[in-house]
Order: C-alpha cells, then sequence, then structure tokens
C-alpha cells in the first residue's frame, strides 16, 4: 500500500506547526510564573537581537495644520545613521501642561494619515484611532512605519509589472524585499521597526507638553503586534491596546496570506508567543480587542490565550490591568471599551 505524501509546501508548514511544541510554556504552578517570566524576557532579547544605534533624533517640523479641535504638526526624525522617520504630531486645543500621550501605530496598508484621518478613508472601518485619541485629550504621535505611507518604496513604476498584480508586487517590496535585506544583514524587519518605535518614544517623553511617566502604545492589526511588542520590550509604555492580532502563531498563520514578512523573527515558533509577549506586559494595564469574525486573529482562540493570561496579571497583583472586548465584525478597529481602560491606566483621555 502507497503510503501519503506531500507536496504542497504550504501544508509542510501547517504540518510543521501543528507538530511543534512549545519548549517552554506558561507553567501550571503560580510559583513557576515569575521565572518563566524571565526565561521569556531573555528569549524575547535574543530573538529581537541587538538594537540599532540611536542618533540624535533631530526633530523638525515641517509643517502645521488646523483641525478641529487639534493641531496636526507635520515631523520628522532620524532613528539610525541611515533612517528617517516621518511622523503626525497630534496636540489637543487647550494643552497647556504636560499630560497623557499615546504612540498609535497603523496597521498593514495604513499609514499615519490615515490613523489621523487626514486623507482618503481608510480600508479598516474607524481604523482613524489617532484622531478618536486626540479628542480625548491625549497628544499623539503616528509615525510611517518602514515600507508605509512616506517610507513606501514605490517600485511599480521602475518594473514591468504587465503580467502582475500592482498589489501583489507592492505588498513585496513592502514587506517581504526588507524581510530579503534584513536577513542578509542578520536583523528583521520587525525589530527595526520597534527600534523606531522606541525612538518615537523618546520623541514623545521629551515633549514639553507630554509627562513621560504617563505614555501608552495602541495598534490595529500589524500597528497590534508593533504596540504589544514595543510594550513588552519597553517598560516606558505605561498601558497598550492592541486590535485585532492577539490569538496565537498557529492560529495566524492558519490562514496564508495572513503573515508578512514584516510580522517576524528569525527563529521565534515555539520559542516565543502571543501570551509570552503579553506576560511581560504584565502588571501594566493591556487591553485586547477582537473581532468576532476575524478569520486571522480568531476571537475563541483569543479568549482561551487571554484566561492564560490572566492568571499572570492575578500572579501580579494587578487583575483589572488586563481588559479584553470581543467586539460584532471582522478585523477592525472598535474602541469601543479598551479607549477607556488606555485612559484610565494614563490618567486621562476621558471619552468624548
Amino acid at each position: 500500500m502507497t503510503r501519503a505524501r506531500n507536496f504542497s509546501t504550504w501544508a509542510y508548514w501547517r504540518l510543521r506547526l501543528e507538530a511543534l511544541e512549545a519548549a517552554d510554556p506558561l507553567p501550571d504552578d503560580d510559583a513557576g510564573i515569575g521565572p518563566w517570566r524571565e526565561r521569556v524576557r531573555r528569549r524575547l532579547g535574543e530573538l529581537v537581537g541587538p538594537w540599532p544605534e540611536r542618533v540624535p533624533p533631530d526633530l523638525e517640523v515641517r509643517a502645521e495644520h488646523r483641525h478641529e479641535g487639534h493641531r496636526r504638526e507635520e515631523v520628522v526624525f532620524d532613528s539610525e545613521r541611515f533612517m528617517s522617520v516621518p511622523a503626525n504630531l497630534l496636540v489637543p486645543d487647550g494643552r497647556d501642561a504636560p499630560g497623557p500621550a499615546v504612540l498609535a501605530v497603523h496597521g498593514h496598508g495604513l499609514d499615519k494619515d490615515s490613523v489621523c484621518g487626514v486623507g482618503p478613508a481608510p480600508e479598516a472601518p474607524r481604523a482613524d484611532y489617532a484622531r478618536q485619541l486626540v479628542r480625548r485629550g491625549f497628544v499623539v504621535l503616528a509615525p510611517d512605519l518602514r515600507g508605509f505611507g512616506e517610507r513606501a518604496d514605490t517600485m511599480l513604476g521602475r518594473l514591468d509589472t504587465a503580467d502582475l498584480a500592482a498589489d501583489v508586487v507592492q505588498h513585496h517590496f513592502d514587506c517581504d524585499w526588507p524581510l530579503v535585506c534584513a536577513v542578509m544583514a542578520g536583523v528583521s524587519p520587525l525589530a527595526q521597526n520597534l527600534h523606531d518605535l522606541r525612538c518615537a518614544l523618546d520623541v514623545l517623553a521629551a515633549h514639553p507638553l507630554v509627562d513621560p511617566g504617563r505614555i501608552g502604545v495602541a495598534g490595529w492589526s500589524y500597528g497590534g503586534t508593533l504596540a504589544l511588542f514595543l510594550a513588552a520590550l519597553d517598560e516606558r509604555v505605561r498601558a497598550a491596546v492592541v486590535s485585532s492580532f492577539f490569538s496565537s502563531w498557529r492560529a495566524a498563520h492558519a490562514v496564508p496570506w495572513n503573515m508578512c514578512g514584516s510580522q517576524v523573527l528569525w527563529g521565534m515558533l515555539g520559542r516565543i508567543e502571543h501570551l509570552d509577549v503579553a506576560a511581560l506586559v504584565a502588571p501594566r494595564a493591556l487591553a485586547i480587542e477582537s473581532s468576532e469574525d476575524d478569520v486571522m486573529f480568531p476571537a475563541a482562540v483569543a479568549r482561551a490565550e487571554v484566561a492564560r493570561l490572566r492568571r499572570v496579571y492575578r500572579h501580579l497583583g494587578a487583575p483589572d490591568a488586563l481588559v479584553h472586548d470581543v467586539v460584532a465584525g471582522d478585523h477592525a478597529w472598535n474602541g469601543r471599551r479598551t479607549l477607556d481602560a488606555l485612559a484610565a491606566a494614563l490618567g486621562g483621555g476621558a471619552s468624548g
């Protein structure tokens, strides 16, 4: 009898992932949680690798615009020797003293303008969360991630793409070509974007209208990926909103077009999970938002993993610092509970 054989690369990776066992899962006994978190912290640091060398940000205001209830400054700052970061800085009217601030991280395919409600309506419903945040009274910094917005390398005009879908080609240059270059250099695009966001925290913390002890981060989809990792790696983040991401690598990778070159770390499978990263945020505030019909980051998986994460928060004496809101719809930003949780943690930004 001929045994079953596989020729599919996709099936190969699915089968490998299904057979994978976590090398160091969350322990069953609460006494082991503390040592486990330290091991997770070391592993995450190893996976991210050495940070690029910081350079002075040399912040520049390129333009200023007036909007209802706030002003928007187009700014740019340096994050390393060969890279600068364009961003929108939103300041609410009436802010005259240091107060809470939020780093708003856009999702895949969006940019700093879309989350600020500038230009065409964003593809994701209500994804203008930077504008929602400034209307609540937060100072908000919304940078372009590498490969998006002003940082996109628009290669289509230089290539013969008659036989290729333009969006597929652009996606390759947004995410996968940077991964090719980064792998050859021994780094990852995810780590590079996290470095840029750490530099963005430097910019926020130095602003005269920002209290450095009251800074949060909020992101949707890929922005949620970065928000979670940034909060785990940088304790200056006092509260985080993670929308449409938190589940598990196994669940997320079940959809073949879900993951991209900007969202991965070399050798992470079996060594670091969504739950593990989130456990490093504890006991600081973490508000997770899931969509009931999201096939990419399933709500059922999120519920199960949040239930396990609650053990960590209870063990650290902060059970109320973890919020999970499951909303109707498919992979969309909502913010109905998460923004209130962010405001409560940072001491400002009342619902408005």
